[in-house]
């Protein structure tokens, strides 16, 4: 029972850290991209070349 005492603030605070992060993230845009990588893996860098 005692090691419940240790558990349950490490737990509370790893998760409050977890949340602290993810808040931080969307806050500072990290999931705004509109084009995102699925739509700018189907565009060409370079234009094609004419034969």
């Amino acid at each position: 029972m005692n090691v419940l005492a240790f558990l349950i603030p490490v737990s509370l605070i790893l998760g409050a850290v977890g949340l602290v992060c993810f808040v931080w993230t969307i806050r500072s845009g990290q999931y705004s991209d509109p084009e995102g990588d699925a739509a700018r893996i189907l565009m060409d860098d370079t234009p094609p070349e004419d034969r």
